[in-house]
């Protein structure tokens, strides 16, 4: 076990930097076995700063060649460089820093910095990835205006690229060439670029509001050139949506993107030179599926819409990452609502939500959305900084309403464009211009966990009123045992028995404008008068909190509100309730009798002309063992999992007539669109292909196997194939995944499916992993192949949880090796072990195990043995 105590980071020992960087003047000569970077700083001291104090910069793995300040060469007992830190005495108010370093960016495994993917040379910096370059204050608070000149080999890098625009380029001796960009706007070296290679470059043109011409282009190596198209059609709709929705116009005269096959992330905004994982840019018809267009539409809309939120205004310091990160999210999120079906994305954000974020405050790394310390900063990148931190946007907006949110992000974009902003700059901001008082909601960001509110209800009718009492708790979390009451806004509506929206007359807290209820207190009762009969309560509609709810349902209302509420998401809800129950017996008795309500629910969804495919399809589809392990405590692996399949076998069963009608009559010829409505057909398709295999009836597979086989786009050919791999037939399963590598085994993004497709299969075990990381197609090295296997086999709950428990050693092992490799990418992978505790021993010791297995590793890095001794305490 390592003995030394890595350094912890705390929020309240923030303080200004002693120094600043105005300007940056960065060469960048890149050679066959190392690149050599010039950096020139001009620097100047805090003017708050008493005295001359050290200057300390950040550096990993650099091979000094020369360091100066100002004109005068500094000898080696002139500076000091160990555990990452460059220390010189400047002496002087302004001063130039410069460095002469040399990297490897060939032997660069850890994708942080300058690294090469496969015939590129590429960066990511964030978040502290810059000091891999050169020597610098990599520290978000310190913004500087960057002059980027590369030099390399013409043949072999025709392509030079980094941030802002191009200003000079030209030959040099040797067949080499040069390329110099300016960048105007002054960023912190977390959003620095650059890249050099052989690359294809698409062109489109974006005219802003104000008739500006922008040049939009697209880099990709040659092997995936041809799927950039749909990536620039989604950026010059995130272009409009961005000016009409929040006022934000593009400032620079260029807006790039390049596509790399090795990328830790999905994408990175730097300042007009995004960086994206090809899997989350790259698309056609034939290779992507309606999920992967969606997502590539919502990440390069993320990334365009970080100009503003994060770059134009970035974070003071690494707290406030959800400042940047959770306004996003929402933005992103918005922008596909308004562009699809608003019912179906808030519908896909809440899974995700559930899946991944509930379970991450229900464990032992829980933790706010602005944390209050870190070891590593890596491991912040989570559901909860981003995806809840979208959540509490998502209140404020709720609470205020469009026309008040509007003019709050207005007032902070114009208030701190260029600078380096906090969480209580952009609450202030809301403050301002709506005089709403959000000290008590600040909550959200500084207590960790996931609310519940237990409601209760009763009816006087006599007085003709009803009583709600809302009583809101959270558990404890890491370092917090104790929680404050937090602002919960309850979106919401009274029903009659026939589905009709009452007139709401109450003495709570209540914005008729809105519709939104405010708890503010442990216990809030709240008496609703003028009703002639009990109403059914429509609470929390659209998600309006990012809160668990415990409500205690009669069968009739509980019909009511999943077949007659006029809020969509709500009624998706009420079903999905009602499968959750059902699971619960049968977990805690498998020979438990399924209820005719599910019967008589499934019918009337499928019989519901109002709803659309998409909406139908989440409706019926069962909830994920992502969702339900939030749900179950302890968790019987087998016992769940019996559970949820003898659910699905019975609907399967049931209705398996209607399943065979909708296959055949969802069904189409025509050629590949991506929209709303045929997304949403196929999406039912699939889904009603899945429960008719699911019945058992031979056809059904056929049927199947036989979609696969005509398919002309990837999302019919994976609704044949995932409907085959759900099956019984192992046979014809293996056959198919054969004729699949071969027909796409030159293709990067389907290999990455593939791999991914056999890792999901319920019978997958140890034995196949090891078999598939020894495959040709397997690459330890590139973080998409390596979350193809390790991360669908670990998300495969049937299989890795369900299945043999040397399952969480084989895991362990893996971190273990790839840690040596990319520590940032293994230290995702003990996430799926730190929830020991709330399986049952069977399953929970072995768990244990495991985790105790790496962390009694010598020579961790910081990212795994943050997590995995958090997980243990």
């Amino acid at each position: 076990m390592r003995t030394d105590t890595a350094r912890t980071i705390r929020l309240k020992d923030y303080k200004k930097p002693d120094y600043t960087i105005k300007k940056t003047d960065l060469t960048i000569q890149i050679f066959e076995n190392y690149t050599q970077v010039e950096s020139t700083l001009h620097m100047h001291k805090n003017p708050e700063v008493v005295g001359f104090p050290v200057l300390q910069l950040n550096g990993i793995d650099q091979q000094i060649q020369q360091i100066q300040l100002d004109e005068l060469v500094l000898t080696e007992s002139d500076y000091q460089y160990e555990d990452e830190l460059l220390t010189v005495q400047p002496g002087k108010d302004e001063f130039v820093f410069k460095s002469i370093t040399h990297i490897k960016p060939n032997e660069n495994t850890s994708l942080e910095g300058l690294y090469q993917s496969g015939t590129m040379i590429c960066s990511q910096c964030e978040a502290e990835g810059f000091r891999k370059i050169t020597f610098y204050l990599d520290r978000p608070d310190v913004m500087s205006v960057f002059t980027t000149r590369i030099e390399a080999d013409a043949k072999q890098y025709p392509i030079l690229l980094s941030n802002g625009n191009p200003v000079e380029q030209g030959e040099l001796a040797g067949g080499r060439h040069f390329a110099t960009w300016h960048d105007p706007f002054p960023k912190p070296s977390y959003l620095f670029a650059a890249v050099a290679g052989d690359l294809v470059r698409h062109d489109d043109v974006f005219v802003t509001q104000s008739g500006r011409e922008v040049s939009l282009r697209i880099f990709a190596e040659a092997h995936n050139a041809h799927k950039t198209d749909f990536a620039l059609d989604s950026l010059k709709r995130s272009m409009a949506w961005d000016e009409k929705r929040y006022g934000r116009e593009y400032d620079l005269d260029i807006f790039m993107i390049v596509a790399s096959d090795f990328f830790n992330m999905g994408a990175m905004e730097n300042k007009g030179l995004n960086i994206f994982n090809s899997a989350a840019v790259l698309a056609s018809p034939e290779t992507s599926s309606d999920d992967r267009f969606d997502r590539i539409e919502a990440i390069v809309a993320h990334e365009y819409f970080h100009n503003w939120s994060g770059n134009r205004v970035t974070c003071r310091d690494w707290f406030q990452l959800t400042l940047k990160e959770g306004l996003t999210v929402y933005r992103d999120s918005q922008f596909t609502a308004d562009t699809h079906n608003a019912t179906v994305k808030r519908i896909s954000d809440v899974d995700m939500l559930k899946a991944a974020q509930f379970s991450e405050d229900a464990g032992p790394n829980a933790h706010p959305i602005q944390p209050q310390e870190y070891v590593e900063i890596n491991n912040f990148y989570t559901a909860t900084v981003y995806e809840k931190g979208a959540e509490v946007i998502g209140m404020i907006h709720t609470i205020l309403g469009e026309a008040l949110f509007r003019q709050g992000t207005d007032l902070y974009f114009e208030t701190f464009d260029g600078q380096a902003a906090t969480t209580d700059d952009f609450i202030g901001c809301m403050e301002k211009v709506s005089g709403h008082d959000f000290t008590q909601f600040k909550r959200w960001y500084v207590q960790a966990g996931t609310p519940n509110v237990a409601v209760e209800e009763s009816f006087d009718a006599n007085a003709g009123q009803y009583k709600l009492t809302f009583t809101q708790s959270c558990r404890p979390t890491p370092n917090q045992p104790e929680k404050r009451p937090f602002v919960i806004p309850v979106k919401m509506a009274l029903l009659s028995e026939q589905g009709k929206e009452l007139p709401i007359s109450c003495d709570g807290d209540f914005n008729s404008d809105t519709s939104v209820l405010l708890l503010k207190e442990a216990t809030t009762v709240v008496t609703f008068s003028g009703l002639n009969a009990k109403p059914v309560a429509s609470l929390f509609r659209d998600f309006s909190a990012p809160v668990t709810v415990d409500m205690a349902l009669s069968d009739q209302d509980q019909m009511t509100l999943a077949t007659k509420d006029s809020n969509a998401f709500n009624r998706t809800n009420a079903l999905q309730s009602v499968f959750v129950e059902v699971i619960r017996k049968l977990n805690a008795d498998i020979d438990s009798a399924i209820p005719e309500s599910v019967d008589e629910l499934i019918k009337a969804t499928l019989g519901d002309g109002s709803l659309v495919d998409a909406v139908k399809a989440q409706m019926i589809t069962l909830p994920s063992f992502a969702v339900l392990r939030t749900m179950f405590s302890p968790i019987n692996a087998q016992a769940l999992a019996f559970a949820r399949e003898k659910l699905k076998r019975h609907i399967a069963v049931t209705f398996a007539e209607q399943w065979q009608q909708l296959a055949n009559s969802l069904a189409s010829a025509q050629p590949y669109e991506f929209n709303a409505a045929e997304a949403g057909r196929r999406a039912l398709h699939g889904t009603a292909i899945s429960y008719w295999v699911s019945s058992g009836q031979v056809e059904a597979i056929n049927f199947a196997e036989a979609l696969y086989r005509a398919a002309e786009n990837q999302s019919d050919r994976l609704n044949g194939l995932q409907a085959v791999l759900s099956s019984d037939d192992q046979e014809r399963s293996e056959k198919l995944l054969t004729h699949y590598y071969r027909q796409w085994k030159d293709d990067t993004q389907m290999v990455e499916t593939w791999l991914a497709l056999n890792a999901g299969q319920k019978s997958f075990d140890v034995a196949q992993a090891n078999a598939l990381m020894a495959h040709e197609a397997f690459d330890l090295t590139n973080p998409n192949k390596v979350r193809s296997v390790l991360g669908a086999f670990a998300s495969n709950f049937e299989a890795f949880h369900a299945g043999e428990v040397g399952n969480y050693q084989f895991i362990a092992e893996q971190i273990v090796k790839l840690d040596q490799v990319n520590p940032q990418v293994a230290a995702r992978f003990t996430k799926v072990l730190e929830s020991w505790r709330v399986f049952t021993e069977d399953r929970g010791v072995p768990m244990k195990q495991a985790l105790e297995m790496i962390v009694s590793t010598d020579g961790l890095s910081p990212d795994v043995s943050e997590l995995a001794m958090n997980a243990l305490k």
